[in-house]
């Protein structure tokens, strides 16, 4: 008989599952739901919005397309991951029902309420103890909620995050997770604990917080209606959960102090690992606590995170027709341009607030646009330059820190599947790039593992874990890269000054 796991990633363009073999570390199955990018809702400018019931939908959907392609025999499945976006609220009253629409990561509303906090807890605690400003997390949000819907507000059982909540509905219990908690900023780095000073502050009550397990760690079992849903057996357990970036970093092992990892789908992020409590004092990349944290061997990742990266490249792909163009064609057509696309400029910020920007939303700018000289492939091409040049702004904001940042992991899938975005990102941060065949799915289902005390060790945890390729930055572009990002930065000036 088999051992197997299977992992969950909760993002806010799909869900995906995967199916892993615990005996040799390998992946059998993954698929996504749905086909298409699941809707965002904005019933405001600068909101943004999905269903709770919907990511359950897909989750029932993916879970029984993997168990019957790979023709799971009962007692095989062993154990289930969770990953999730992050910072996403999730209210639900005594009976488990959904209160309201989440407020998901990308949402820009509660922006003043973070800044308001920041200055009535006082600087010296947000970054001494929060590591963070309050800024847009999932508290700030939940005051939101507080402060424009009482009657919701009234009849708050428990808050959750998104993978919390995906977590309750397969076993009936709420519970949240140490890194939960340091997202969301209710985390005290100097107490290791809940923040009683954030609950006071913003008037949230103890009793909404759920507990909070380890990620690795039995966290309750499939009931008979969950298991009637998505086919899992009755009685798995949960053993897993994390939010999507310590989990894409742990996907691709990254554990340790001076590791890095990224991704580049919807939004776009640099992950680095260390064993002190690094802060920006501007709080423009944010500190959590990393899925293998304990009080005896600390550990925290240090994340960037740009909200306009690949969802501008699916906006490109809609405006030029669709499902009748691919990605593929689309770089196709980017190679037609040089680079710095003579001179086309692509601030790609048309996603909400950027905390690179402290927590200011500036929208997406096309600069420079000639009408005489510019074709699709120069704008194509401009739109991946930009959004390396944003992820290369807070690149440095990093090395600021004081983190290395020589060799970063990816898994090879969404914009890296770029060869353009790919030798952007080498060139301008001047980084070894290494390439995996994971993703945040199989990360989950290797954490179940290690949950469930399947894995001896980490080491065992990743046997499974393929490097695809390794590229090297060419010293002869670093040039032209260093002088488009100059030129790129100084049209981030120019557009920041228009705003203030």
């Amino acid at each position: 008989m088999r051992s197997l796991l299977i992992g969950f990633d909760i993002g806010s363009s799909s869900v995906k599952a995967s199916l892993l073999d615990a005996d040799t570390g390998a992946p059998i199955v993954s698929k996504a739901f749905p086909e298409e990018e699941m809707p965002i809702d904005a019933p405001v400018t600068g909101y943004a919005e999905q269903d709770p019931e919907m990511w359950w939908k897909y989750v029932q959907q993916a879970s029984r397309y993997v168990i019957k392609q790979a023709n799971v025999k009962k007692g095989e499945l062993k154990g289930i991951g969770i990953a999730y976006q992050m910072h996403g609220l999730v209210l639900v009253d005594k009976d488990q029902n959904v209160l309201r629409s989440s407020i998901i990561w990308c949402d820009s509303r509660a922006v003043g309420i973070g800044e308001k906090a920041f200055q009535s807890l006082g600087e010296d605690y947000c970054m001494n103890n929060l590591l963070n400003s309050p800024g847009n997390f999932t508290a700030s949000k939940l005051r939101w909620v507080i402060e424009n819907q009482p009657e919701i507000a009234s009849k708050i059982h428990k808050m959750m995050l998104p993978g919390d909540f995906i977590a309750m509905k397969l076993t009936g219990e709420i519970m949240t997770s140490e890194t939960g908690l340091s997202e969301g900023i209710f985390w005290d780095f100097q107490k290791n604990g809940l923040s009683d000073s954030v609950l006071k502050n913003y008037q949230i009550d103890k009793n909404w917080m759920p507990k909070a397990v380890p990620s690795f760690s039995e966290q309750g079992k499939v009931t008979a209606e969950a298991s009637k849903l998505t086919g899992i057996e009755v009685g798995v357990p949960v053993a897993y959960r994390a939010g999507d970036q310590p989990n894409n970093a742990f996907s691709l092992q990254v554990l340790k102090p001076g590791e890095l990892a990224t991704t580049a789908g919807t939004s776009g992020t640099v992950y680095g690992v260390c064993d002190t409590p690094l802060h920006d004092p501007l709080s423009r990349v944010n500190t959590f606590v990393h899925v293998n944290h304990a009080k005896e061997k600390p550990s925290y990742g240090v994340l960037l995170c740009v909200n306009g990266t690949g969802i501008l490249n699916s906006w490109m792909r809609k405006l030029l027709g669709g499902s009748h163009i691919n990605y593929t064609e689309m770089n196709t057509s980017a190679r037609s341009a040089p680079i710095g696309s003579d001179g086309l400029i692509f601030l790609p910020f048309g996603n909400g607030a950027e905390r690179i920007l402290q927590n200011r939303q500036l929208g997406a700018h096309l600069i420079g646009l000639d009408l005489l000289k510019h074709s699709k492939g120069h704008m194509l091409r401009a739109a991946q330059e930009g959004i390396v040049s944003a992820l290369t702004y807070g690149f440095q904001i990093m090395n600021e820190m004081g983190l290395d940042l020589k060799t970063v992991k990816a898994g090879k899938a969404n914009m890296f599947l770029s060869p353009i975005f790919r030798s952007a990102f080498i060139h301008m941060n001047r980084v070894t790039l290494e390439l995996y065949d994971t993703d945040g799915a199989q990360g989950a289902a290797r954490g179940a593992g290690i949950g469930m005390g399947l894995f001896s060790n980490e080491a065992e945890a990743f046997e499974g874990l393929q490097l695809i390729e390794t590229y090297e930055p060419n010293e002869n572009f670093f040039e032209p890269y260093e002088e488009l990002f100059s030129r790129w930065k100084k049209r981030l000036s120019d557009i920041e000054k228009m705003d203030l």
